[in-house]
């Protein structure tokens, strides 16, 4: 840590620990018990933090650490079921979205056909380039 924050932190400290003397005792040993709890299960062992008495703004703060320097225990991404269980269901109704699009485009190609083969004009007629001339002038009078 350099001078300059090193300075911040020891002003920092001096007005916790003022504020901290002012602090209702119940409500200090409360701040005190939940920083001791955190502290557990972040570390997953025992608090170093005394429970009896008022340790201050150092005991409640971190008891003098540098910021940063905790360790903390690693994470895996894989373990978390709520995260792998939202995955799944992104990854369900993509896949439920991409059978009912193409589901929808057989259906209209499918009627397309239906109404193609039921009409009077012989199939050939379609494949004509003067009908399809046709077919985009007539379109565009309209």
């Amino acid at each position: 840590m350099s001078s300059r924050e090193q300075e911040v932190a020891a002003k920092l400290k001096e007005h916790l620990d003022r504020s901290a003397e002012d602090l209702r005792p119940g409500l200090a040993y409360r701040l005190q018990a939940a920083r001791a709890e955190a502290l557990a299960r972040l570390e997953g062992s025992a608090s170093t933090v005394p429970m009896g008495g008022l340790a201050g703004a150092h005991g409640i703060a971190g008891g003098g650490a540098s910021l940063g320097t905790t360790p903390r225990p690693h994470r895996s991404v894989f373990g978390h079921t709520r995260l792998w269980i939202g995955i799944l269901v992104i990854a369900a109704a993509a896949f439920g979205y991409a059978q009912w699009s193409v589901w929808t485009s057989a259906e209209e190609t499918g009627d397309l056909d239906a109404e193609l083969l039921s009409s009077e004009l012989p199939i050939d007629a379609y494949l004509d380039r003067g009908f399809q001339n046709w077919l985009s002038t007539s379109h565009e009078d309209d």
